[in-house]
């Protein structure tokens, strides 16, 4: 007989049965994210072998499970998926494989363009070019061309030459950054760059696609027919082209909490597919014969299906947007079928069939944040409480009260749902998204699309001039919106990055609350509360290291930002500013009372730790070196310092940095944390470093070769 509590767990799964398929998914994802905080080498093998090991011997031991038959079920399939997970990560690392550029690059740059995108709000074009192989470069570089260099000519089949500034993708500059190197690994590139004048054409390109060419003159129709920033905007929503679109307006949408709206996902392809489908089916319902004849559901559903995808191509067949058509065409599937569309599962066999293709995505901030807030809204409104509510019969009044009501619910729902998420990527969280969404949700799916949609169709007889005026119009109030709650006061709220481990409870615990339907489900809260509470202990950096060792800030006891360098730049200011959790303008360390510099050095004393940071690359004496580092605590420095600088606790030079990257140091426990600790033992650092080392090693060679005996 089962002891009490194997019985309880039992029936509790039993109870829970029809949710038990998404977690396959979720035990496929967690073998996916294992793969990325495993620190490399055999690990992944490992976790491969033991979960494969357990579920076979699960299997053996478990020949009759009787009452823990289900449970025994489902650790058997976690165990089987988590293996599973890890193993398509790896395979998809190492089928992407491309090596990196080792170091900068300068000449002249031939090869064939495979893409280009135009970005007009930046006033360049970037081009994906494959160089030719005689120039002993990375199989596809991406390069930008300032617009006024652009050329019609300049389109995919392209082969070109001109002179070129190649640099290898860049790694994340602290930890918990944003890494492009990581990025570029999946999407295959080998370098980044810009082109230095007006490419020369040596062979013409073939003719843009039919789509392509679509999309463009699309674009470049609306951006005509509405001026301005509105304009921009008004092509994403049509051709998911971001290329006009101000980095102000962009940076307003991110901190109102409305950048979901200038991402071509679900709330875009679910208009469009369920306004397909309603009118599809009203109009068809206007005759009786055909109503009699054909089954108007299923019908409508393959004129949304249609729609969807041709959406979903036209918009260039992104990620998140292939992902949620995946998931509109399930729920279409279920309604023609006669099935409830609002399921889990639906959102589980979405996740499953990207996951599959791009199991890298997983990771990234768009595919957390789409299936997270799609996630929260099925659990909210899957609940028996809301479905009540809203089978309700009500008056008009009463039906606009509780469209007002369930639209501000959700947003505040997922608010909370994508806070951690945002935190996590990006040291920030908005905190009025809830109310701004609950103004520009409505007003881009029940205004804005369907007069750009209208104003287009018209467009074919020549009457859209007056629809694209009130588009233009409906748009510059989403874009004052965005900008009244972006400029609010405490708006956007800055955080220390508080690591993976505490988001993985976050996750587990928003899972947990989301995925299963009885009381057991709020057990999920105490990971979650656990989360909140050693993120909100978390303290910020005390000194912020960027991997060149070229920028470096540190947290005044008064508040302040210091910055090493007066004159970093925008990108370098924004990283240390976030990764301090520190809003306002930086000062230059010359001008902070605490230090006293010269033209080499700067001395400071922070937390009782005496610091010394180099500023320059001039040759010391290396006795008043040495003599300097014993007086310090800590030693910084951009430059290689010789074996006899030896400070009291922590020298972080040259040498160092090109081994761990970027640190963060805490001075309160005297911990470091680095960028290697989160991406050493993974391909784009391990080959990045490698071929590094042995471009450093041949250029040694070289100079000893050519040095007179």
């Amino acid at each position: 007989m089962a002891p009490p509590s194997v019985a309880a767990m039992g029936q509790w799964l039993l109870s829970e049965r029809d949710q038990l398929p998404v977690w396959i998914v979720v035990a496929f994802g967690a073998g996916i994210a294992a793969w990325f905080a495993l620190p490399g080498g055999e690990w992944p093998v490992a976790l491969i072998a033991l979960s494969l090991a357990g579920a076979l011997a699960l299997l053996a031991w478990c020949r009759s499970f009787g009452a823990m038959e289900l449970a025994a079920r489902c650790l058997f399939v976690g165990l089987l998926m988590l293996a599973a997970g890890c193993a398509t990560m790896a395979w998809r690392a190492e089928r992407v494989a491309a090596d990196p550029l080792p170091a900068p690059w300068f000449g002249v740059l031939t090869g064939r363009i495979e893409a280009r995108e135009t970005l007009p709000a930046r006033d360049m074009v970037r081009l994906i070019v494959q160089p030719g192989p005689s120039l002993g470069l990375p199989e596809r570089v991406r390069v930008n061309l300032d617009l006024e260099l652009d050329s019609p000519a300049l389109q995919p089949g392209a082969i070109i030459t001109g002179r070129a500034r190649l640099m290898p993708p860049a790694q994340a500059a602290l930890p918990g950054g944003y890494s492009f190197a990581q990025r570029a690994w999946f999407d295959r590139l080998g370098a980044t760059g810009s082109m230095l004048d007006k490419p020369q054409l040596l062979k013409p390109g073939e003719t843009a696609g039919a789509l392509d060419s679509l999309r463009a003159r699309l674009s470049a129709h609306i951006q005509a027919s509405v001026p301005g920033g509105a304009g921009g905007i008004a092509a994403t929503l049509a051709t998911g082209d971001r290329g006009a679109i101000s980095e102000e307006d962009a940076e307003a949408m991110r901190s109102s909490g409305l950048a979901h709206l200038l991402s071509i996902s679900g709330l875009h392809v679910t208009a469009l597919i369920g306004a397909v489908w309603l009118l599809t089916l009203r109009l068809l319902a206007l005759f009786p014969p055909l109503a009699r004849a054909w089954r108007l559901p299923l019908v409508a559903a393959g004129a949304g299906a249609l729609a969807g995808i041709g959406y979903t191509l036209l918009t260039g067949a992104e990620v998140p947007t292939i992902r949620s058509c995946a998931a509109a065409l399930l729920v279409l599937l279920a309604l023609a079928l006669g099935r409830d569309p609002v399921s889990p599962r639906l959102i589980a066999a979405g996740a499953f069939a990207v996951l599959l293709v791009w199991p890298e995505s997983l990771m990234g901030p768009s595919f957390q944040l789409s299936f997270a807030a799609v996630t929260a809204i099925v659990a909210l409104h899957d609940h028996p409480a809301m479905r009540n509510w809203a089978a309700a019969d009500l008056g008009w009044a009463g039906r606009v009260a509780r469209f007002l009501a369930m639209t501000f619910l959700t947003g505040l729902l997922i608010e909370f749902t994508l806070m951690p998420i945002a935190l996590h990527h990006f040291g920030k969280a908005g905190l009025y998204g809830a109310l701004a969404n609950m103004i520009a949700i409505p007003l881009t799916t029940f205004i804005i699309m369907p007069v750009e949609a209208l104003a287009l169709l018209l467009d074919l007889v020549g009457l859209g001039a007056p629809f694209w005026w009130l588009c233009g119009i409906a748009i510059q109030a989403l874009i004052d919106v965005a900008h009244g709650v972006a400029d609010t006061p405490g708006a956007v709220a800055l955080f220390p990055r508080s690591g993976a481990p505490v988001f993985a409870l976050f996750v587990i615990g928003g899972l947990w609350l989301f995925l299963w339907r009885t009381r057991g489900r709020w057990l999920g809260l105490i990971p979650v509360a656990l989360a909140t509470l050693l993120a909100a202990l978390q303290p910020a950096p005390d000194l912020l290291v960027t991997g060149d060792g070229q920028h470096l800030a540190l947290s005044a006891p008064d508040g302040a930002l210091v910055v090493l360098r007066r004159n970093a730049g925008d990108y370098a200011l924004q990283s240390l500013s976030e990764s301090a959790a520190f809003q306002g303008q930086p000062i230059a360390i010359e001008d902070w009372p605490g230090a006293r510099c010269n033209a080499d050095f700067c001395s400071l004393i922070l937390r009782d730790q005496r610091v010394l940071i180099g500023r320059s690359r001039e040759r010391i004496p290396e006795r008043d070196l040495a003599a300097a580092c014993r007086r310090a605590d800590i030693v910084i420095a951009a430059r290689w310092l010789p074996k006899s600088c030896r400070p009291r606790w922590f020298k972080a030079d040259r040498a160092l940095l090109d081994r761990t990257g970027g640190l963060a140091i805490y001075l309160g426990d005297r911990s470091v944390r680095t960028v290697a600790e989160s991406h050493a033992g993974h391909p784009w650092w391990d080959r990045a470093m490698a071929l590094r080392q042995a471009a450093r090693e041949k250029a040694r060679a070289e100079r000893l070769s050519t040095r007179p005996r």
